[in-house]
């Protein structure tokens, strides 16, 4: 059995560094896709440090910038829960 550790709610920190490596995630339908499901197709991409779900939208927060370039690349445009995730991108 492996245990997950669930990340921080906290994606709004005002260091510039951490901007460059947050992804926001548009057209999300929360109301089927739930925070644990955006932390693991996200996590594929490299370390998550924090997620944040909203109505409609998410943010997470990545250790890196080149792993926010890439869940962008990687996931702008897919078919999540019966809506297309768009405007996926860096800030």
């Amino acid at each position: 059995m492996s245990l997950k550790v669930q990340t921080s709610n906290v994606t709004n920190k005002t260091d510039p560094k951490s901007i460059n490596s947050r992804v926001f995630i548009g057209n999300l339908n929360t109301a089927v896709v739930k925070k644990s499901d955006v932390e693991t197709i996200f996590s594929k991409y490299g370390r998550v440090l924090g997620c944040s779900v909203h109505k409609g939208y998410a943010f997470v927060q990545y250790a890196s910038e080149r792993h926010a370039r890439g869940a962008v690349i990687g996931e702008n445009g897919r078919v999540l829960a019966g809506q297309t995730l768009v405007k996926v991108s860096r800030f």
